[in-house]
């Protein structure tokens, strides 16, 4: 890779990588992961950057990526074996401990968002904590405006059904 991309990719990474992290975070619920989500996204855009650098949203092709990258590992059988825990052994740092600040969600949204299905939960990051629009969530999952509509549909009605409306956890403003 030429000098001047490596520079804009650096850049790029530099730019990006605490929000991506919170995406990351978003989908799987877990820093650690998130983080893991990053790199190998990043690793993922270093070596497509000279084809990405030409388009107008890197940022869009590095959302997808990642996206991809956490249903992929959802999918490994590996992961089903695993039993994560929410008590570290030690903690040097307490005010350093990611978990401590679940980027900026309630508990209880963080736990309902843990409670989807992988598709749904992704659907609802973008829509609603990404700002992104039916027909760009779509292009991100590489499915139809159809598909994101009624996974949409779908996720906000089993978040429902979990907390009912008079709890006023869900209000519009929470989700928006």
């Amino acid at each position: 890779m030429r000098a001047a991309d490596e520079d804009r990719f650096r850049e790029f990474a530099r730019g990006n990588a605490v929000m991506l992290r919170r995406y990351g975070y978003l989908l799987c619920g877990d820093w650690h992961l998130a983080e893991d989500l990053v790199q190998t996204t990043l690793y993922k855009m270093y070596g497509a950057w000279p084809r990405i650098r030409g388009t107008d949203r890197p940022m869009s092709y590095a959302r997808r990526t990642l996206t991809r990258c956490w249903l992929d590992e959802r999918r490994r059988p590996w992961r089903r074996s695993e039993h994560h825990t929410d008590a570290l052994p030690e903690v040097a740092d307490e005010t350093a401990d990611p978990s401590r600040h679940p980027a900026g969600l309630r508990p209880e949204l963080a736990t309902a968002l843990a409670a989807l299905a992988p598709r749904q939960r992704a659907v609802l990051v973008l829509r609603y904590f990404c700002d992104l629009p039916v027909a760009d969530a779509a292009r991100e999952l590489r499915c139809s405006e159809g598909t994101v509509r009624s996974q949409t549909a779908r996720a906000l009605q089993t978040l429902r059904g979990v907390y009912p409306a008079e709890s006023g956890f869900l209000a519009e403003s929470e989700l928006q």
